[in-house]
Parts: C-alpha cells; sequence; structure tokens
C-alpha cells in the first residue's frame, strides 16, 4: 500500500478493524421503520437481512440494487440489527432504536452500536454551512470518554434540509467548523481533544480535502497537560480581518482550567500557511472585577462566540461557571498578539452549554439557539432547547421555545451545541440531539436538522 496525502477518507478504515467490506454510511431510525444507506458499486444486487435485538435468527428482507432500503412495519421503542450482503461482501451489523425524534434527522448512531468505537461512540459537534452552490453541508464527529475522538463525518443535503446523504470522512478531526472564505469550503478543527489545530480546505464540496495544516501544536489533555480546545463557532470578519475563537488548557487543569484567546488572520492571505495566522495571548481567568470575586481560577470559560457590539468592538462572549451569567472579552483588533481584556458578565439565561451568537442586520437585533439553564438545581440539564433576542447584547428575552422537553427526564433528553445561520426570515440550525434511548442526556445519538421559520415575528 502507499501513503496518503489527503484528510479525507470515504470511508475511513483503520487496520486490523472490521469496519465491513460493505459500509454503511447513514442510518435513519423513525417510530415504525428504519431507513439506512450504504456505499456499492453501481448496481450491485445486495440482500438486506434484519432482526429484533434478541432474536435468534435473521430474517431476509429484500434484493436490490439500490443502495438505501427501508425496514417498515417495526415497533417503536424497540432496538434493531440489520447488515447488508453483496455476494461474498458483507457490512457490519448495525443497530437502530425506533421511536419518535425531531427535526430532520441527517445521522444517527445507537449508543451501542460499535462502527465508530475506534473514534468514539456519539455524536457531536454539529458543524453547518451553505455552499456557494446552493446545497447545504452538515459535519459531526464521534466522541466517548477514554476514546481518541479524531473522525468527523460530513453529509450533504440538495432540498434545504429535508434529506441528507454521505459525503466523506475526515481523519484525524475533532471539534470541527467548517466555513466559506472566498467562495471555497474549508474546515477548522483540532486533530483530537486538545490536540493539534488543523485547517484544510476542499474544492469540490467537501469530497476530498487536502492534507491539513497544522496551525498550532497541542497535547492531549490526559494527564492535565494543555492543549488546544474549541468548538464549532462563527469565524467573524472584522477591520479586514478573519477571526476565530479557541481556548488553551484542559478540564483536568486546575491551575486555570481553559484561558481564552483568539486566533486571526488578513482575509486576503492564504489561509493554509500557518505563518498568516496571529494568535492571542491566552487569558486565564481571574478575579478581575468584584462581581467574579469568590470564583476559583479553573471556573469554565470554554466555547466563547465573536460577535461585534453596536459601538463596533469585537467582542468574544464566553460560556461561564456562573449561573445565567456570561463572561465577556474584548478583542484588541490592532495588537493581534495582545490578550483579551475583560468587559463584563452578561446575563444570559443559556449559559451551561455552548451558545453561539449572531448578528441580524434586518431587525438590528442579536440572536442565540441555546440550551437553557432554567434549574439551579441542575445546572447541566439540556432539554429545552429557546430561541432568545437581544437589542444590545445586555438584556435577553426568549422569543420561542423551540424544543420542550421538561416533562422528559433531564438524564436521558439533551438539545445542545446549536450551528445555526439566518437566512432570508429564516433560522436553520444542526443540533446535537439526545432523545429515544441516548446514552444519557449529554451522549448524543442524532444529529438533527431544523428550520425556524419567521423568526422575527416571534
Amino acid at each position: 500500500m502507499r501513503g496518503r496525502n489527503t484528510w479525507s477518507y470515504r470511508p475511513y478504515r483503520p487496520f486490523l478493524t472490521e469496519v465491513g467490506e460493505i459500509y454503511i454510511c447513514r442510518v435513519v431510525p423513525y417510530r415504525d421503520r428504519i431507513h439506512f444507506e450504504w456505499l456499492a458499486d453501481e448496481k450491485m444486487s445486495c440482500r438486506v437481512y434484519f432482526r429484533r435485538c434478541g432474536e435468534k435468527a435473521f430474517t431476509c428482507l429484500c434484493d436490490t440494487t439500490e443502495t438505501f432500503c427501508d425496514i417498515e412495519n417495526l415497533e417503536s421503542g424497540t432496538d434493531y440489527e440489520f447488515y447488508v450482503t453483496a455476494g461474498e461482501k458483507k457490512s457490519r451489523v448495525r443497530l437502530a432504536r425506533c421511536g419518535e425524534t425531531v427535526g430532520n434527522v441527517v445521522n444517527y448512531l445507537h449508543p451501542d452500536d460499535e462502527a465508530y468505537a475506534f473514534s468514539g461512540r456519539y455524536l457531536c459537534s454539529p458543524s453547518m454551512v451553505r455552499h456557494p452552490d446552493g446545497y447545504l453541508l452538515a459535519s459531526m464527529d464521534l466522541f466517548a470518554g477514554s476514546h481518541p475522538q479524531n473522525l468527523t463525518l460530513i453529509f450533504r443535503s440538495d432540498d434545504e434540509g429535508e434529506s441528507w446523504h454521505y459525503v466523506s470522512e475526515l481523519m484525524p478531526c475533532f471539534w470541527g467548523k467548517m466555513f466559506i472564505h472566498k467562495g471555497e469550503l474549508y474546515m477548522l478543527s483540532c486533530s483530537t481533544e486538545y490536540g493539534d489545530l488543523l485547517i484544510g480546505k476542499s474544492v469540490d464540496g467537501g469530497k476530498s480535502f487536502s492534507a491539513p495544516v497544522v496551525l498550532l501544536r497541542g497535547a492531549n489533555g490526559k494527564n492535565g497537560s494543555s492543549g488546544v480546545h474549541k468548538n464549532p463557532q462563527n469565524m467573524v470578519y472584522f477591520g479586514g480581518r478573519l477571526y476565530g475563537t479557541l481556548e488553551w488548557g484542559t478540564w483536568a487543569n486546575q491551575q486555570y482550567g481553559h484561558a481564552a484567546m483568539v486566533m486571526s488572520c488578513d482575509e486576503s492571505a492564504d489561509l493554509l500557511v500557518p505563518e498568516n495566522w496571529s494568535f492571542s495571548e491566552p487569558v486565564p481567568f481571574g478575579q478581575f472585577a468584584p462581581e467574579l470575586e469568590g470564583l476559583p481560577d479553573n471556573t469554565m470559560t470554554i466555547e466563547g462566540t465573536l460577535v461585534v457590539d453596536k459601538n463596533g468592538e469585537l467582542l468574544n462572549i464566553m460560556r461561564f461557571g456562573k449561573y445565567h451569567q456570561a463572561l465577556v472579552y474584548r478583542v484588541n483588533t490592532e495588537d493581534h498578539d495582545a490578550p483579551l481584556t475583560y468587559v463584563r458578565c452578561m446575563a444570559f439565561p443559556a449559559n451551561y452549554s455552548k451558545f453561539m451568537i449572531k448578528y441580524d442586520e434586518k431587525s438590528g437585533c442579536y440572536y442565540s439557539v441555546a440550551t437553557m439553564a432554567y434549574n439551579p438545581e441542575r445546572l447541566n440539564t439540556r432539554n429545552l432547547l429557546s430561541l432568545l433576542k437581544s437589542g444590545d447584547l445586555i438584556h435577553w428575552e426568549t422569543a420561542s421555545d423551540l424544543l420542550d422537553y421538561r416533562d422528559s427526564d433531564p438524564q436521558d433528553v439533551g438539545f445542545q451545541y446549536v450551528d445555526f445561520s439566518i437566512e432570508g426570515d429564516d433560522i436553520l440550525y444542526l443540533c446535537r440531539t439526545a432523545l429515544n434511548g441516548a446514552h444519557n442526556y449529554h451522549d448524543a445519538n442524532y444529529s438533527t436538522f431544523h428550520r425556524i421559520r419567521d423568526f422575527r415575528n416571534l
């Protein structure tokens, strides 16, 4: 075999790991059926088998020359196994649980399905972008505690999010954010949790990516050693430069946890040249003001979102370990290496999960699709997703509750880490969704697409 100089695979097949000769690339369970798709040679005759979990024998469902199948007349709340054969070739046995879901499912992974166990077991890091050619792209990575966490899957929709199909996958790629720059698709990610910061480009809509470039070296955070931490956030243009957020640290770092920073590049420069990027000096959290007194040095300050305020200043607003508060830093846009400076605490009702803030020029308001922190006794509850609105980045109100599952067990249901875009009168968003038998609220089994129509009038 020969070495590779690309980032993308279709699919990635680790050595000596059973991934199947036929690759089932997408699974979508519904209340009473399971839809799944696979990669195969054109017009290859395939045979589909399935069974209810626990039954002894598989049932042959059908022969088909298509590369997809729907197993119908199934029972809600029930787990099923299925696989595909073509002559001597066979796929992995995959799992799915029938049940109600929300939005349009981009992809699903049963918590007991080990198809991606070489990276992780749950779907994370939703990232979505509108390609200049008109279609939507969505990505998600595979994570789990004590796993490598380094594989990302990419899907595409040609009908405004109504249906999706598999495109490719990136290895290594974690916490990735796709974005468009000068009409071309980029991915900014880490190699793994607290690993190297990577960037790469695709010129064919995500089907293939050239080898990624390392912008910043990290560690892996396993013994408290710090590295790069980030999340799929806005890339923001300001003053002729492109800005992104990241942190330096690790959860295991008891000294300062995560230190806030930003990265930036002249928008006319080549993004794939590391020397074109500047990184601000990391800022560990401190008791910068009276309202912060008494908080420990390793208080949570992660997953900042960049936004320009009404005074024309670029702010980094961070998820913060104080109930109903976000931490606001100012970015020094004159000295690109200078550290962020503390501005204030911002009252914000959705601060115990990643959030993104975007400015809507038509209304002159700021919006966020965010997981609400509504119970101070259970700070990690994530079963209420809402649309928030502010006219000044000071006062926030709930425009609408979008997914309200407060009647469900908060340990089992979660809507989190939303990536969203404003398009005309609608908001489109991609959600990390834990529902219908997820491992828990945090360890999601779905990536779901949603549309908020006429959002300004909610």
